[in-house]
């Protein structure tokens, strides 16, 4: 039987409202893996080359964290309910949700030099050369903006609840969690290129320039489609409400969300390596690359108000 659609994402916004209010039993540093607090309901992470930047959502702010020793080196006030945050090579882009626009932030001193209204209810940042695309959850549409001044080049429809978008090889592929499915657009001009079907309640994305991988939070699994033309390759369990996801080594990075877990699988063939308990409420997960640390993986916890660090060579 057919669901009611807005009934269903009603019922979806819901769940994610408990998912993220939970109280959490266990922090993750309590399972083994060392764990840094941060603010309030952390959800996003970028790393600008040397330190990370988490986005905070329930207190409004983005934070600079040391890779190193995971101190808090630097805090900002951002706008009302950030979700997401990008580095353009130069500066820090913040999606303030409830502002309905978003920020641009020196990373050196951690000042904001920019604030640029888009569409409502802006919730997913992609960088793209220098351009920077902005997923509005509540328009249904995309904005793009240039990264030097944060003036608007265009503004295009896609999908229902376009949740988050990923850039690579002249195409922006958005998630749209509305309507199960992604939609690629051409970089230069915003055409519509294609929308293609994936599972129930798509989230995060990550891109190859062979593959594009979508997590699907209600469905427990991850979708790969063929980066070329955007055909299924196949579809992977995971852990319970995939959220973020990411390219790190060889290997792809799944935070699941209602598992408390992040899942490791192999890109090439979606086989799954590893599961990993991480604590409460993991959402978003981001990569750290840097001489002294190499390679770390960070995983927001929004329950426990900190970030986790895995690092992949402990790994099997």
């Amino acid at each position: 039987m057919k669901r009611n659609a807005a009934a269903t994402m009603m019922s979806r916004a819901l769940m994610l409202a408990a998912l993220l209010t939970a109280v959490p039993a266990v922090s993750s540093s309590q399972l083994g893996l060392p764990a840094y607090h941060v603010g309030k309901g952390p959800e996003a992470i970028a790393f600008d080359g040397a330190n990370l930047w988490v986005a905070n959502q329930f207190d409004n702010s983005l934070i600079e964290l040391g890779v190193l020793d995971g101190r808090v080196l630097q805090k900002v006030q951002v706008g009302k309910r950030p979700v997401a945050v990008a580095f353009d090579g130069t500066n820090l882009w913040v999606a303030n949700l409830f502002s309905h626009n978003v920020m641009m932030v020196r990373p050196e001193d951690a000042t904001v030099v920019g604030r640029f209204a888009v569409g409502r209810g802006p919730g997913g940042l992609a960088v793209d050369g220098g351009d920077i695309w902005v997923a509005n959850r509540e328009s249904n549409n995309v904005t793009k903006l240039r990264a030097s001044d944060g003036a608007v080049l265009g503004t295009f429809r896609v999908g229902l609840r376009p949740l988050s978008l990923a850039a690579r090889n002249g195409s922006v592929w958005v998630v749209n969690q509305g309507s199960d499915s992604v939609t690629r657009l051409r970089a230069s001009d915003g055409a519509v290129l294609g929308t293609f079907a994936v599972g129930d309640g798509p989230f995060g994305i990550a891109v190859d320039d062979a593959s594009v991988w979508v997590t699907n939070f209600f469905g427990h699994s991850v979708t790969r489609l063929r980066a070329s033309d955007g055909a299924p390759l196949g579809t992977y369990p995971v852990g319970d409400g995939p959220s973020g996801i990411v390219f790190a080594g060889s290997r792809l990075w799944v935070a699941n969300n209602g598992s408390g877990s992040v899942t490791v699988l192999r890109p090439t063939d979606g086989r799954p390596l590893a599961t990993l308990p991480v604590g409460r409420s993991p959402m978003g997960i981001g990569v750290s690359k840097t001489l002294p640390a190499g390679i770390g993986i960070w995983v927001t916890s929004v329950s426990t108000n900190s970030v986790a660090l895995i690092d992949p060579r402990q790994l099997p």
